[in-house]
């Protein structure tokens, strides 16, 4: 199993059909699968749920175009794990450094919500873009729903581990860090600020540095 979906992926017949819509409605959309983004040699990656229909199906560049790419990218400037300018474009010049952002359902789904069988017909490009870099050693995931996404795509159970911001746990051999998905709602509600946001990341940087 490659570690990224064809373009023309056919996998799912509702992400397939909601594409489409997309396509005729807006055809110079990316509209398919959301590639992964950054750094081949990566130690650390960040798992997303699902690409949003205005964010990285509009744009082909994960959590690109939306607010949650915002409050991610300006973090990762700011810790180091990226280089240049974010101006929510493909083509903005932005470069991810030691890091890695991939989603475990690679089409947008409506509502921003996959179905549970799209979950698992996804999963092993996820696990297959988790043994393709060689380097890893830290994951930050993004939402409960992420995290055990990921588990199962280590072939963990989904109970395994702990939830919650902040709480961290060894999955093999990653860490694997939880953090509240950084979308407008649970900032706008305050479950989740910037200096919360920011602490996951300088966790994961004194969390590689020590390896």
């Amino acid at each position: 199993m490659p570690p990224e979906p064809e373009r023309s992926c056919n996998i799912c017949p509702r992400l397939v059909a909601y594409r489409g819509e997309n396509q005729a409605d807006h055809p110079d959309w990316w509209n398919g699968p959301a590639p992964s983004f950054g750094d081949q040699g990566a130690r650390l990656l960040i798992v997303g749920l699902a690409p949003g229909r205005t964010g990285a199906n509009r744009t082909g560049r994960p959590f690109t175009g939306d607010y949650a790419g915002k409050l991610l990218f300006e973090t990762l400037l700011k810790k180091g794990f990226a280089k240049g300018q974010y101006d929510a474009r493909p083509d903005d010049g932005l470069e991810l450094v030691d890091c890695m952002i991939t989603n475990a359902v690679r089409c947008a789904p409506p509502g921003n919500k996959p179905e549970a069988t799209e979950e698992s017909a996804c999963r092993p490009f996820l696990t297959a873009r988790i043994n393709a870099l060689p380097n890893l050693q830290v994951i930050v995931t993004l939402g409960d729903v992420a995290r055990r996404n990921l588990l199962k795509a280590l072939s963990l159970k989904a109970s395994s581990g702990v939830s919650g911001h902040g709480a961290e746990f060894q999955a093999g051999p990653y860490l694997v860090i939880n953090s509240y998905h950084c979308s407008r709602l649970n900032t706008n509600t305050g479950r989740l600020t910037p200096d919360m946001f920011e602490a996951i990341f300088h966790r994961v940087r004194d969390a590689i540095d020590a390896r």
